[in-house]
């Protein structure tokens, strides 16, 4: 009868519905391996939820805030209704304007703004997107190892292979490319460089990128910088850039972040330079995935750029002191520990006995669990890792100190006292651990 409701019953419960509908996920997802970082986040987040004072020194995540003139131009920004619309996905041009005018103070690089920079949402979105613009199926790619999971991953995802090559000694990473690219057919189509390197801190010096060129031009390969931490250097040490080549810009593109050195992680302001068609390329799949960023984040990134200067190095100098204070304490308590010259981290190796006795996904997780200290096991960056851990260097001073007391409780570590040079005496600015044994 028409009008008339009638209760329909289903021809199968809920539950058994549920049972027979599965959802088929992509393949690409299937080929990613279960996230390592995923049990220790797990347990910090439940610590803290149960108020304990965990010392995070495991993400790369800058506690400092940018400096007022930035969020103040933000907030202007932000008001101005004009600002609210889409935005070109490569970035407003007087962003990239100011992008290539940094390039050339920093590395002596000139920059068309036009059509060798792109502003992309943090770098590991850029990075991201490059690699579906230049690779797919049957391509591959060497990426250094231990590697940053995105430089993994992104490949992954793309469709492509990777071929890991160890990275802690930059002269044997060029032999090996240069020995890979001679036996594998099809040859890599990509490499991915990234000095100062994440996690291991490893540095190199302009020679290498001019080796690197030349193997690209010998082997026909792409090649992709990820300068991060171009920012974070310290000692006078300077990261050169890949660029500062004249055939650097032939062969490869440079991502480079604000996340690090001005304290604007969440901004997600990152930008990629270089060769005009790898950039035409990556700022058409961001045509097609993106509508660009805010553009009153885009507008205090330029006066970030234009007058900030002097804030970037002297954060640099407060990670600097902040690495003697961690790289002091561990070394007190009997750690080897190579200082880096730049990045927000230190790579320090397992002590023994518990470098030979557990995985460093376990060892990671025993201090967050009895020292209240949180680090990101070197295993997570793959097999290269293990025996290893990153701590970042972004708690202050006194937390840092606190973190070394804390892990020479648990581990029964006493810190020794430190000579001084000039008097040849002992000091002892860090009391040694109370009760250990």
């Amino acid at each position: 009868m028409q009008g008339e409701h009638r209760e329909v019953e289903l021809p199968i419960g809920p539950t058994e519905a549920t049972q027979r509908f599965r959802i088929p996920v992509a393949d690409r997802v299937h080929r990613l391996p279960p996230y390592l970082f995923a049990r220790i986040n797990k347990l910090m987040y439940e610590k803290r939820r149960a108020g304990a004072d965990v010392i995070d020194l495991g993400m790369g995540n800058p506690s400092d805030p940018p400096q007022d003139i930035v969020v103040e131009k933000l907030a202007e920004a932000a008001r101005d209704p004009d600002n609210h619309g889409y935005c070109e996905s490569r970035g407003i041009l007087n962003l990239r304007r100011e992008v290539a005018a940094k390039y050339f103070k920093q590395h002596g690089v000139r920059l068309d703004p036009e059509n060798e920079v792109i502003v992309t949402l943090g770098s590991k979105e850029g990075f991201s997107h490059l690699c579906l613009a230049l690779l797919g199926p049957g391509d591959t790619a060497i990426v250094p190892a231990p590697s940053y999971p995105a430089h993994t991953y992104a490949v992954i995802l793309a469709g492509a292979n990777v071929i890991s090559l160890d990275v802690t000694k930059p002269d044997v990473f060029l032999s090996n490319i240069a020995y890979t690219c001679q036996n594998l057919f099809p040859r890599p189509k990509l490499v991915i460089a990234n000095f100062p390197h994440n996690p291991t801190t490893t540095v190199v010096e302009s020679d290498f990128y001019a080796d690197l060129v030349r193997l690209a031009k010998r082997y026909e390969f792409l090649i992709v910088s990820d300068l991060a931490y171009a920012d974070v250097t310290f000692d006078g040490y300077k990261a050169p850039s890949l660029l500062a080549l004249p055939e650097g810009m032939k062969c490869g593109v440079e991502f480079t972040t604000m996340s690090k050195g001005y304290n604007m992680a969440g901004w997600r302001v990152g930008y990629c330079c270089g060769n005009a068609e790898i950039i035409r390329a990556l700022a058409t799949v961001k045509g097609y995935y993106d509508y660009g960023m805010f553009r009153a984040i885009q507008v205090a990134a330029i006066v970030a750029l234009r007058k900030t200067d002097a804030a970037v190095e002297a954060q640099s100098r407060e990670y600097q002191k902040r690495r003697d204070v961690l790289c002091d304490g561990l070394e007190r308590l009997g750690w080897d520990i190579e200082r880096p010259k730049a990045t927000m981290f230190v790579w320090a190796k397992i002590p023994e006995p518990w470098a030979s006795s557990m995985p460093s996904v376990d060892f990671a997780m025993k201090l967050l669990q009895e020292a209240d200290v949180a680090v990101s096991p070197g295993g997570g960056f793959g097999p290269i890792g293990e025996g290893y851990l990153r701590l970042a260097l972004i708690e202050n001073q006194h937390r840092l100190r606190q973190a070394v007391r804390q892990i020479g409780r648990c581990l029964g570590q006493v810190a020794r006292p430190r000579r001084s040079a000039a008097a040849g005496l002992a000091t002892n600015p860090e009391p040694s651990v109370p009760g250990a044994g």
